[in-house]
């Protein structure tokens, strides 16, 4: 028992200790605008560097469960810009996501969220039927938390590949409007202003295309249950 849980003792007590090192406060726009000037001076010169230690921390917080951990895309898109800054930010989360998938698959099994009732079992049904497109809309949806939802699909049996798959590409909407802002904010926090952060996601322009690609990841799961209905 002790040696499938481990893993996950130690990320929980990874996550209790950098709460307990007051971690949370350096990945905020404060701890950015104070720091600014040195990231960008460092990016500058350790270009290669600063990108693969930025996406060391970012998978590791990932990995851990730290709640804010997708801010950090924000510091991504300032630090190195749109492109290089979404690419570096959705290898980091889907890494530090598959890493705490795996532990948890280690630790729990896939059989844990069948036994918590109907809702549970109707739901892995579906998600076994069309496990890819059901995987991608959880990525899309911005409702749910994504340290939940790197936790959940471990308690089904789904295949690492499809986890993998939608989560690197159905974090990529959402990573690329965070991204943007940082890209975008660095003469407000030279300046001192606020950036408003609060609902970004739920912004029309923001999440009109979001529900497209939902949509669209919905036509393999209408199709099939339509031609199942047609051939009994």
């Amino acid at each position: 028992m002790l040696k499938r849980i481990w893993p996950l003792l130690v990320i929980v007590g990874a996550l209790a200790a950098f709460f307990a090192l007051g971690g949370p406060k350096y990945i905020t726009l404060d701890a950015l605008r104070e720091n600014q000037d040195m990231l960008k001076a460092f990016v500058a010169d350790n270009f290669a560097l600063a990108i693969l230690g930025f996406i060391v921390i970012y998978a590791s917080l990932v990995a851990i469960s730290f709640p804010g951990a997708g801010f950090l895309s924000i510091f991504s898109g300032f630090l190195f810009g749109i492109v290089p800054g979404t690419m570096a930010a959705v290898v980091a989360a889907t890494t530090g996501a598959t890493i705490i998938f795996l532990v948890t698959r280690s630790a729990f099994g896939t059989g844990l969220a069948a036994k918590a009732g109907p809702f549970m079992q109707k739901f892995e049904k579906g998600l076994k039927e069309n496990e890819l497109s059901y995987l991608f809309i959880l990525r899309l949806v911005p409702i749910f938390p994504f340290f939940i939802v790197n936790i959940v699909p471990a308690l089904f049996d789904v295949k690492v590949r499809n986890y993998v798959l939608s989560t690197l590409f159905g974090i990529i909407p959402g990573g690329l409007v965070y991204v943007s802002v940082g890209n975008g904010i660095g003469d407000a926090l030279s300046a001192g202003q606020d950036v408003p952060l609060s609902g970004l996601m739920f912004r029309p322009a923001v999440i009109l295309p979001i529900v497209g690609l939902m949509l669209l990841s919905t036509i393999p799961i209408i199709y099939k249950k339509y031609t199942a209905k047609a051939a009994s």
